[in-house]
């Protein structure tokens, strides 16, 4: 992540950016910067504005007003010297399908006037090596998300765009991709990464930039914002092992309701209030839950449950 003391130039810097469509305004004076190695993620509900924001900074679209700089250079009219330098997966990444998983990336190399080692070294850096011979067809789900990262990163770029990259995977092949993805961070590569899961931007991403109504309605790391909303904390206890009026007596809780045949207990003095607990029930049946950044992104978008838990 780029540092107070890390003299690298921010990777992308937005200030004041609007863009309209038939009146409608999608972006609302957007201003944030991405540091140098920063794994920064964009989250906010469908129509919010980030499909445009970043489609504005790889240089898809151009910003209404506002100035918009990655890697130094404005990405807009797109310039070929900046797309050697920025790798974009979107949720729908084009393959060649009738190709190998490596013949596919091999004609994305010399599309890029690279040498076909390009290939080679892309497929064995997302962990894909074993299925370079399998036909794009015949890849699994998760497999062809692997390619596609591996189609973003053939030509070794300093910028790396993800569009919802475990999209639509099972709860393993998601996990395991957060191998990978963490990987890619560790390398010191700078990721705007879009996600639907809060689960997961609140494990990778250094910082988070919540996109609502077309305005930046918060920007930190997820802890940070976490700690913003000051929540109580949540103890949830078998219905059979403890009753509501039990838990209401129990000096520092907050709250107390019975949800799904469990007795919630909130209260801001976790510790003191678990040892009380442990009066009626074993520790082991008790569940704690502290606020996440979901908690926080409902608070600031009063969105649904639309993302993903």
């Amino acid at each position: 992540m780029n540092r107070a003391d890390d003299p690298s130039p921010p990777a992308v810097v937005l200030d004041g950016v609007t863009k309209s469509y038939d009146g409608v305004r999608a972006l609302d004076g957007v201003s944030l910067t991405v540091g140098h190695g920063e794994f920064f993620g964009i989250l906010g509900p469908n129509g919010a504005g980030k499909t445009t924001l970043v489609e504005i900074v790889e240089g898809m679209r151009k910003a209404d007003a506002g100035t918009v700089e990655v890697l130094g250079r404005s990405p807009w009219p797109r310039s070929t010297a900046l797309l050697r330098r920025i790798g974009v997966q979107t949720q729908t990444s084009a393959f060649f399908t009738r190709l190998t998983a490596v013949e596919h990336l091999e004609t994305v190399a010399a599309l890029h006037g690279l040498e076909r080692s390009a290939a080679g070294r892309a497929i064995e850096s997302v962990g894909l090596a074993a299925k370079a011979r399998s036909r794009v067809d015949d890849l699994s789900g998760g497999q062809r998300q692997r390619l596609a990262l591996a189609t973003a990163l053939v030509h070794d770029p300093e910028l790396i765009f993800l569009d919802e990259p475990t999209a639509a995977l099972d709860p393993e092949a998601r996990r395991s991709l957060w191998g990978l993805l963490r990987e890619l961070r560790g390398q010191g590569r700078t990721i705007v990464y879009t996600t639907h899961y809060l689960d997961e931007a609140e494990a990778l991403c250094d910082r988070v930039a919540i996109i609502a109504g077309g305005r930046v309605a918060a920007l930190d790391t997820p802890a940070a914002l976490v700690r913003s909303l000051a929540a109580p904390a949540r103890l949830l206890v078998p219905a059979d092992r403890i009753t509501p009026e039990q838990a209401r007596a129990i000096e520092g809780v907050d709250r107390v309701l019975v949800e799904g045949g469990e007795v919630v207990i909130e209260t801001r003095v976790a510790n003191r209030v678990l040892v009380a607990v442990g009066a009626f029930v074993d520790m082991d049946a008790i569940r704690t839950r502290t606020a996440t950044l979901e908690d926080a992104y409902l608070r600031l978008t009063g969105a649904g449950t639309e993302l993903g838990r």
